[in-house]
């Protein structure tokens, strides 16, 4: 692979999104934003707080089953139960893919300077991602529910692609697993009718992931200008069926007997769900324009996140 220096970057080189930034630049920016915002989830929450009686664990726009003939059969205790669930279940996929990233980025700077700005940021985001899994784990035993893994299916395709990633595919597969879930969060934390400590955890993933999100973004846009070819062609085909995984793991069946529902016809409405569908390809719209924007949506890999359900 060939690599772009800090002098192609200022003599002009540019995608479809502008002048391509000075990698050692961006990287100085966040890990100066990372030592002035950066949190301790055993500190800064109170974790000794009761649950609030009558408030959501998600948003109930958020929860798989919103606005289906299920759902409106569903008490408002079973709707908050099940959101409950959800949000565990949320939190498990979370730390699955934490672990995956964390893996990724080690293996991003295993040849590189130690020394250098873009490594040193790479171990900070190290760092987060450690405490956010601890967070995540936290949050789910206080929660009372269980831990809920993803299948079996998806670990073995998780070590696969942790085997077989080239660069640019996996910060698309970082950027991925970061800007859905992002997008949620976002709705979460200013959401009064969430409880307190869901909205304290998802206050301080979004601030720490958007600086993983803009390292992810301008790293995924210098390897789609200078991968070769092929590499870049299987980014599009790798990149398209991890959304397939991802999109698919997002909703865990397992939530569903454990509220008292029956599993496949909720899964059956889940999967009907004009509201559900809306609901996933908002928030992968931002992430998909760019992927757009920087040529990693064509050709088969396009028509691999189309049927993910995450491109409209």
């Amino acid at each position: 692979m060939t690599t772009l220096t800090e002098a192609d970057a200022l003599d002009g080189l540019r995608d479809a999104l502008g002048l391509l930034k000075d990698r050692e630049q961006v990287a100085e920016r966040l890990l100066a934003s990372s030592a002035k915002h950066s949190f301790d989830p055993d500190k800064e929450l109170d974790w000794d707080a009761p649950f609030e009686e009558g408030k959501w664990f998600w948003p109930p726009e958020l929860v798989s089953l919103y606005d289906t003939p299920m759902w409106k059969r569903m008490s408002e205790e079973q709707r908050i139960l099940l959101s409950r669930h959800e949000a565990a279940a949320l939190a498990s996929l979370g730390i699955w893919f934490e672990l995956i990233l964390m893996q990724l980025l080690v293996r991003h700077v295993y040849d590189k300077a130690a020394t250098s700005a873009h490594v040193r940021y790479a171990l900070t985001e190290i760092e987060d991602e450690c405490r956010h899994s601890k967070m995540f784990a936290r949050l789910i035993s206080q929660g009372g529910t269980p831990w809920y893994p993803v299948s079996r299916a998806h670990q073995h395709l998780g070590r696969l692609f942790k085997t077989i990633s080239t660069t640019p595919g996996s910060f698309t597969a970082t950027l991925l697993g970061e800007e859905v879930l992002d997008w949620m969060q976002r709705l979460t934390f200013p959401d009064e009718r969430v409880q307190t400590l869901i909205r304290g955890v998802t206050r301080i993933h979004v601030v720490e992931e958007a600086r993983h999100v803009r390292y992810a973004r301008e790293e995924l846009r210098r390897q789609m200008l200078t991968a070769p070819k092929w590499s870049q062609e299987f980014t599009r085909i790798t990149s398209g069926e991890f959304a397939r995984v991802f999109s698919v793991a997002f909703v865990n069946p397992e939530v569903y007997p454990n509220v008292g529902l029956d599993r496949r016809e909720a899964m059956a409405q889940v999967k009907a769900s004009g509201h559900r569908r809306e609901v996933m390809q908002t928030g992968a719209k931002k992430l998909t324009d760019f992927l757009d924007d920087i040529g990693v949506l064509r050709g088969a890999g396009r028509r691999l996140w189309r049927s993910s359900g995450l491109l409209a």
